[in-house]
């Protein structure tokens, strides 16, 4: 169990991160949590930092990274901010895009519980940085369902999809079952049979034949919104 001040800086940790893509200094997190010194915020970090809620990466500044959510699942750290997707504006307010983006479909929702109805029509694009896609043939999809929360995907959440059948066990993937139905899970492939796994205990994994699954993608990164 953390304290209610672990609790609070670490949140604080990956609003901050996820929002301006840096940690904050420890003046800004003295401010957020209302101590007096520094003293104190160092003490707090390298209690997260045995517990492995936290982390240090060398040679950077600001090196404070977190590795899990207050309630212990394990942090995600390819979420992008969807601000951060819109286009800037130059000086004569008109809209500019970025070189390194790409517009991608937006196919709609995906299961993170219980499959729903395969995914294939789409009427909007999503435009997302080139460098979070693993090939020029990628999708989103906005997750519907709870069974991914332990990955620290959350019912909302959007996820980058590039298309690559070529998968390992662990990788999360967007899977075609009996070419009706589509879920987001983790493949795992035992000799001839396919399971779809969730991350979350309330839920049971779904074991295939060969025949009945196809990978239609696997996850690369994931969108949250902030309001």
């Amino acid at each position: 169990m953390l304290t209610n001040k672990q609790k609070q800086l670490l949140s604080f940790l990956i609003k901050r991160i996820e929002l301006n893509g840096v940690s904050p200094s420890y003046e800004e997190i003295c401010l957020e949590l209302n101590l007096k010194s520094k003293s104190g915020i160092h003490r707090i970090v390298k209690a997260l930092e045995e517990r492995g809620y936290i982390e240090h990466l060398e040679n950077k500044a600001r090196a404070i990274a977190p590795t899990k959510y207050p309630n212990g699942q394990l942090y995600v750290s390819n979420v992008i901010n969807i601000n951060k997707l819109l286009y800037s504006k130059d000086k004569d307010n008109k809209k500019t895009s970025n070189e390194d983006s790409k517009k991608i479909p937006m196919l709609g929702k995906i299961a993170a519980g219980t499959p729903i109805e395969a995914i294939s029509n789409y009427d909007q694009l999503m435009e997302v940085p080139k460098n979070y896609l693993l090939s020029e043939e990628s999708f989103a999809l906005t997750v519907e369902g709870d069974s991914m929360i332990d990955e620290g995907i959350f019912d909302g959440d959007t996820v980058l999809i590039s298309k690559i059948t070529n998968v390992n066990n662990g990788d999360i993937v967007v899977a075609l079952i009996d070419k009706e139905e589509a879920t987001l899970k983790k493949f795992r492939k035992k000799g001839d049979s396919i399971a779809l796994e969730p991350a979350n205990k309330h839920y049971k994994t779904q074991i295939y034949g060969p025949d009945r699954v196809t990978i239609q993608g696997k996850m690369c990164a994931l969108i949250r919104k902030y309001y």
